[in-house]
């Protein structure tokens, strides 16, 4: 496994406890790399995570730092241009995850990982992050906005996939992933992917969920849902036993409510790429954002929104090395 990778054997222990073993769980780089936090170390880092949440001054100070574009870098692509001329970027992204992109209703802004690089690209082009229009996304939904020319740019935690580049391109990869389950605190049935046989599972339609949820546990009975808050109501009131996404998502699950979940086992399935969607054949898009992703990791801006969106929080101590752009 490459040292983009979320590894197996690098997870961090949540301390949640679990019948015959002990859930991890983590978001830690190269296998080969230093050990993973201890267990008392990542509840602790849960639990500080749940109390101050993500270093908004850090973040804000971060996005900040993001240099426009000068005037010539802009004008020579036509898609950032047309962007520059509206004076507004139209962004599809999400608000509810708290590693991704979290709405905080105190100050009416978003923080997370995704978060920080669709704000940067935003203040790269048009010099001011706050000049966007959000639209509210679902996995249902990710295709048809970009479809219909309703936004410029997708940042959702979006897996990309072949039957996906049918219908839409992808810049990137920026971050890699696998898959976890989640159960309630309390469940001790369940410790492992395969555990999963003859239980209710949930996921969310219109992503990878169902496919993977079919091939690592065909015998589990899957139950879809459009976004992650109706996966976790169900999961809550007992109509599934569990729920699988992946791993950075759970992840953000388990950090924002310290003691009502846990990660059952290791992370499992294939390794997955996240990526920004845009309009299908838009070459000029997916040219501009990856030179900006680019310069973003260059000039050490990647590793320094990985610590403060995820790793400060989540206890991890080794910063992984981004996935290689375009491939």
């Amino acid at each position: 496994m490459s040292k983009n990778t979320f590894s197996r054997r690098q997870f961090i222990t949540l301390g949640l406890g679990v019948m015959g073993g002990t859930a991890l769980f983590g978001l830690a780089g190269c296998s080969d790399g230093p050990s993973a936090t201890s267990g008392a170390a990542a509840t602790a880092a849960a639990a500080d995570a749940s109390a101050t949440g993500i270093d908004k001054d850090a973040f804000n100070k971060l996005v900040a730092s993001i240099e426009p574009a000068a005037d010539d870098v802009i004008a020579a692509n036509p898609w950032a241009a047309a962007i520059k001329s509206a004076g507004t970027f139209r962004l599809g992204a999400t608000r509810t995850s708290a590693i991704f992109s979290q709405l905080d209703e105190q100050d009416n802004k978003v923080y997370g990982f995704d978060a920080g690089l669709y704000l940067g690209l935003i203040r790269y082009i048009l010099g001011d992050e706050t000049k966007y229009e959000y639209t509210q996304l679902t996995s249902d939904t990710r295709e048809s906005v970009l479809q219909n020319d309703t936004v410029d740019a997708v940042f959702a935690s979006y897996t990309i996939t072949d039957k996906r580049k049918q219908v839409i391109s992808f810049a990137g990869p920026y971050m890699s992933t696998q898959y976890a389950v989640l159960v309630l605190a309390d469940n001790a049935d369940i410790n492992s992917v395969d555990d999963l046989a003859g239980k209710k599972v949930a996921v969310q339609s219109g992503s990878t969920g169902p496919e993977v949820v079919g091939q690592y546990a065909p015998e589990a009975e899957i139950q879809e849902f459009s976004k992650d808050d109706e996966c976790r109501a169900a999961l809550e009131q007992g109509r599934v036993d569990a729920y699988v996404v992946d791993n950075t998502l759970q992840m953000g699950n388990v950090v924002k409510n310290p003691g009502k979940y846990r990660i059952a086992g290791d992370a499992f399935g294939p390794e997955e790429y996240l990526g920004i969607g845009v309009k299908l054949g838009n070459t000029d898009a997916v040219d501009f954002i990856n030179a900006f992703l680019k310069k973003f990791e260059d000039d050490g801006n990647w590793e320094k929104l990985y610590k403060i969106a995820v790793a400060d929080r989540c206890g991890i101590d080794t910063i992984p090395e981004p996935p290689a752009i375009g491939a």
